[in-house]
């Protein structure tokens, strides 16, 4: 047993108290920049191990919780803490009934349908464990519970508030971690590209309203947006190498209310993903030079209104950081299909985590691990159905709590130990 598995072994805490924790966290879910009673929970319970500087309402609801514990390495962890506007479907005992409004005032139902409240209570239980083993470890211990990372916009609301101000100290290196939808057990790490960026707008087309029988008096927004809607999908069929890697979605589309009206404006929601900077740049001007094309096309009589209103960086693991964690996670874990993957499939979503590291132009790494039931898996796995099982953001993605926190827990205690390890 190596040395980091004897001091997981010897300070872990007994996980059920956590398990417990979950399940609030579960049950009580909030969205992005309104996480305010989440951050409490965290703030008191960090409180009870009585070794942490805790500093609340960074960049909004953000946690910083710091150990100075002598000469060594200066080590970040990063848990996400927001949940989604989605209404959880599974009838669990612990099933969130949240509703709470929006930004914008509207009531939405919440759930953590990306697995945040695993984060959450994995970094917490770490956070425990590397309290209690201070004699096994020297450096400094930064504890990030980052807000918004569903609108991609916390760790740099963070970042602009000042957060390593206010703590007093800049990490050497940063680590984060996410649960997906693999077999429980599994955890990965990998080199270079992570998360692709991702791009979201608001896109707001105009036209003429009239009397749906009189078509010739209108300019129709819903055929201006149609064909907006058509023409950016060549983009990645046309302009992107087959061999790259690049997405272009269009997520709603509302214009008009009544079947006698034909409406003077369509509003459009807009999601574009890239796995390279250039890509990236050359897809957007594209989609920009289409949507003002079309409108061209249609005599618009307004310019159409392109509103960002999302966008996630690209997310890169630094080599020499992955390497380190390689060798600890595949002498922790074990090395084998079922436990660690050294090469692991990057994060299917996007990661506003790097920027915790890239705004000071430090390293980081971002490991992923799995939260579906082992029989579950394992029969779609068998069937060939593992496209069916529901992901992070579905209604119906709910974690099987063990092994999946066990492993959360255990990664986040070998990030910190592989760097400020006796």
């Amino acid at each position: 047993m190596s040395s980091v598995s004897k001091t997981i072994e010897a300070f872990r805490p007994d996980l059920a108290p956590y398990e417990e924790l979950y399940k609030y966290f579960h049950a009580h879910p909030e969205l992005s920049f309104l996480e305010k009673e989440t951050a409490a929970k965290i703030v008191e319970h960090l409180k009870t191990f009585n070794a942490y500087e805790i500093f609340p309402s960074i960049g909004g609801h953000g946690v910083a919780a710091v150990i100075r514990n002598g000469e060594g390495k200066k080590v970040l962890l990063r848990a996400d803490i927001d949940a989604l506007p989605v209404e959880e479907q599974p009838d669990l005992p612990y099933a969130s009934k949240v509703r709470m409004k929006d930004a914008t005032g509207v009531e939405k139902p919440v759930m953590h349908a990306c697995g945040h409240d695993i984060h959450i209570t994995g970094l917490l239980a770490a956070a425990e464990t590397l309290a209690k083993a201070k004699d096994q470890w020297k450096g400094t211990l930064i504890l990030i519970f980052q807000p918004a990372e569903e609108r991609g916009v916390g760790a740099q609301a963070m970042i602009d508030d000042g957060l390593y101000e206010k703590i007093g100290v800049e990490p050497d290196l940063c680590v984060g971690g996410h649960v997906v939808a693999y077999r429980a057990g599994v955890i990965g790490t990998k080199h270079g590209l992570m998360a692709s960026s991702a791009d979201s707008f608001h896109l707001a087309i105009h036209g003429r309203g009239a009397h749906a029988s009189m078509p010739q008096k209108s300019i129709d927004p819903i055929i201006q947006a149609s064909s907006t809607i058509l023409r950016l999908q060549s983009i990645v069929s046309r302009e992107v190498d087959p061999s790259d890697f690049a997405v272009v979605t269009v997520a709603a589309f509302h214009a008009g209310d009544v079947e006698n009206i034909i409406s003077d404006r369509a509003d459009l929601k807009l999601d574009v993903r890239a796995a390279r900077q250039d890509t990236r740049e050359r897809v957007l001007a594209s989609m920009k030079r289409i949507i003002d094309a079309e409108a061209t096309a249609s005599n618009a009589p307004r310019a159409p209104e392109l509103e960002t209103t999302r966008a996630f960086p690209l997310l890169f693991n630094d080599d020499q950081v992955t390497s380190a964690l390689e060798t600890t996670f595949a002498s922790h874990f074990g090395a084998d299909k079922h436990k660690y993957n050294a090469n692991i499939p990057r994060l299917p979503g996007s990661e506003d985590f790097g920027i915790l590291a890239t705004s000071i132009g430090k390293p980081s790494c971002f490991f992923v691990y799995g939260c579906v039931d082992t029989d579950v898996y394992d029969k779609a796995e068998a069937e060939g159905k593992l496209g069916e099982l529901p992901a992070n953001h579905s209604p119906l993605f709910t974690p099987v709590i063990q092994p999946t926190l066990g492993v959360a827990v255990d990664a986040y205690i070998i990030s910190a130990l592989t760097f400020m390890g006796e």
